[in-house]
């Protein structure tokens, strides 16, 4: 019988591998995204210092229903301004592992209209 992993753990091997290769500094910090079922959470890492600079949340942005693309957006595009008033305009987009589509391009394309770049 062959143990099949879960949809998660594979995530997080896949998170593990792109981590190797996307760092985040003070100049260009990490926007990582975090999704769960209910809920999508952004923050700005800055990986040299181990420091959140930037973070926002449905959670935060008291959104009906936090687990829809409608709260991914607004979540972008609150990132977007909080980053704009601390300086940062360059980032790098870190999905952890989620596949690119539905919340998280949502989350990205609104971070982008608003003013961040990656």
């Amino acid at each position: 019988m062959i143990k099949k992993t879960s949809n998660n753990s594979q995530r997080i091997k896949r998170h593990a591998r792109i981590r190797t290769k996307i760092f985040g500094t003070s100049n260009v910090p990490r926007l990582n995204v975090f999704r769960s079922n209910a809920q999508i959470f952004a923050q700005l890492i800055d990986d040299e210092n181990g420091n959140t600079l930037v973070s926002s949340s449905s959670i935060e942005l008291k959104c009906k229903n936090g687990g829809n693309v409608e709260a991914a957006k607004l979540v972008g595009k609150s990132i977007a301004e909080k980053a704009n008033k601390k300086g940062i305009k360059k980032v790098v987009f870190d999905r952890s592992g989620y596949e690119y589509h539905g919340r998280v391009e949502a989350l990205a394309d609104a971070a982008r209209e608003n003013g961040l770049e990656f």
